[in-house]
């Protein structure tokens, strides 16, 4: 291996250490992994839910979302749960 190409190694792996997942101007960020996530969801009772929805429905549902100051779950959650109160 001439000069060069370990310099170009170094250089390499230099760079990707800096843009590693779950770091963030040299800090480490707490990154949580699915099987963590999926576990931490089913002890507060959370279940996958999965449903195909018209474009127009989903465009509404993040602009209800983003005028609330929340995720869209929350919202679908809200109304689903108003609907079924009715």
């Amino acid at each position: 291996m001439r000069k060069t190409d370990l310099a170009k190694y170094d250089a390499k792996k230099l760079m990707n250490k800096m843009t590693v997942p779950g770091t963030e101007f040299g800090k480490a960020v707490v990154t949580i992994d699915k099987r963590e996530q999926r576990r931490l969801d089913q002890a507060a009772g959370l279940v996958p839910f999965a449903t195909k929805l018209n474009g127009e429905l989903v465009a509404q549902l993040h602009a209800l979302a983003k005028e609330q100051g929340s995720d869209v779950g929350t919202v679908i959650t809200t109304l689903l749960k108003k609907a079924l109160a009715a």
